[in-house]
């Protein structure tokens, strides 16, 4: 059974790391074929298949002309560079059943069929897998898609809120820089992606997800020997405010190495297909979907590993526990305020990435809402407890959904708001906090 297993993983690893369809080059593609076949016929798309460079791919289909049978035929893409084309005039060359198009018919085709509307309208299968969804009614099909949409919100509150909670679980103290450190994270994983354009899927996100994550933890460390640990014994709201002055440095340093406009990053696994359908609405999802919310779980069970398996993880509940028993037992209250910030950057950067690949964009501005929800999350989970912040997230990311799809999106922010001072005001220890702890009193024993 562990062999069966091994080789299931493996193949998934290989068909990964294989050549994958590009999305809009292959809806260019598709977008070509009723101008090549008989007025009238019915396309039937069987196969993509990417060619090995990336600027490319063949699509078999069967077409039939009213009254015939369907015929297989061929139809071979190349574009003018590997990855997603950005105009319809990238697509260079098109060969069908092995005749190539001249140029003057591949220049009509272009201008006057695939850069208009109505070409933009005939693609034969803008959804894949669509037959074979279940057939639902149309409030399960709804709901279907409102909980898939919410995945990658969730995978990227929680993260941010787990940040949260594991720098207030040892200090006491809020960072309110975790949504600069994300928008980092997300422009470090937009420009690894772009460095390796056209590579495959699989070790195109790996880079930029390790990436995102080792960039901004390096900047978490250098915060925390920056900021966080000569501060470590301040009383009062100088830790509160330096993290403020931290935000904003962040912001600006963003502003002025990367511009004010927004950064995009090239889709990556973003081909919809279809999970269930209604005779007037299909519910879809992409594999990106997908993608962030397994990153998340997995995240939330590496962390619940390394906090209970781990020395660090001993020490850092250790010194939460009671810094002064802590640091008499030899926990050196640096290195653990240290490793928590390396720890919760990297957190950060991985959400931004999430956020990047999931959604497309980044720009430094991004990060205050992105702090504010994140500290939601944190706060309804329970601030201090990892469970209860992936829990946090999973709940802010239900209700942003679940309100856009009852209510008008415009006040979505204030309901989320709304439900954190709740938390606040009714149970300020969350869902699966403990009680609260005076501030006070940590810094006292501190």
């Amino acid at each position: 059974m562990k062999r069966i297993a091994l080789a299931i993983a493996l193949a998934g690893l290989l068909a990964g790391c294989s050549p994958v369809v590009e999305t809009d080059q292959a809806r260019l593609c598709r977008m070509a074929l009723p101008a090549l076949t008989p007025d009238g016929g019915e396309i039937s798309i069987l196969s993509e298949r990417a060619d090995p460079d990336g600027r490319g791919l063949e699509v078999a289909f069967s077409s039939s002309a009213p009254g015939e049978a369907p015929g297989r035929h061929v139809a071979a893409c190349r574009f003018r560079a590997p990855g997603r084309p950005r105009e319809s005039r990238d697509l260079t060359a098109l060969t069908l059943d092995g005749e190539p198009l001249d140029e003057g018919r591949l220049f009509v085709l272009v201008r006057y069929w695939l850069a208009t509307p109505d070409g933009r309208a005939a693609d034969p299968a803008p959804l894949g897998g669509i037959r074979d969804a279940p057939v639902l009614p149309r409030r399960a099909v709804y709901a279907i898609q409102m909980a898939v949409d919410g995945l990658p919100l969730a995978a990227v509150y929680a993260l941010l809120a787990a940040a949260y909670s594991l720098i207030y679980g040892l200090v006491g103290r809020i960072n309110f820089a975790f949504g600069e450190l994300a928008a980092a994270g997300g422009y470090g994983a937009a420009m690894t992606a772009l460095a390796l354009a056209g590579a495959p899927p699989a070790p195109l996100l790996a880079a930029a997800f390790v990436m995102a994550g080792l960039v901004v933890l390096g900047w978490g460390y250098a915060a925390a020997h920056a900021v966080f640990i000569p501060l470590r014994n301040a009383r009062g709201l100088q830790m509160m405010v330096a993290t403020v002055g931290l935000a904003i440095f962040l912001q600006e340093l963003l502003r002025l190495a990367q511009g004010d406009r927004t950064s995009w990053m090239t889709p990556v696994l973003n081909r919809p297909f279809a999970l269930a359908r209604s005779p007037d609405f299909v519910a879809v999802a992409s594999p990106m979907t997908f993608v962030s919310a397994g990153v998340a779980l997995a995240v939330a069970v590496a962390l619940v590993v390394v906090f209970r398996r781990t020395r660090a993880g001993r020490e850092w509940r250790a010194y939460a526990d009671d810094p002064l028993a802590a640091e008499m037992h030899g926990v050196s209250p640096a290195a653990t305020l240290a490793r928590a910030f390396a720890l919760a950057g990297a957190l950060a950067g991985l959400a931004g990435a999430i956020m990047t690949a999931a959604f497309g964009a980044v720009g430094y501005a991004l990060s205050a809402t992105l702090t504010l929800k994140a500290l939601a999350a944190a706060i309804v989970g329970g601030i201090g407890s990892l469970p209860g912040a992936f829990l946090g997230g999973l709940v802010i990311g239900a209700v942003e959904t679940g309100w856009s799809a009852a209510f008008p999106i415009d006040d979505r922010d204030i309901a989320v708001y709304a439900l954190m001072i709740l938390f606040i005001a009714l149970r300020p220890s969350g869902l699966l906090g403990k009680s609260a702890v005076p501030v006070g009193l940590r810094q006292g024993r501190s």
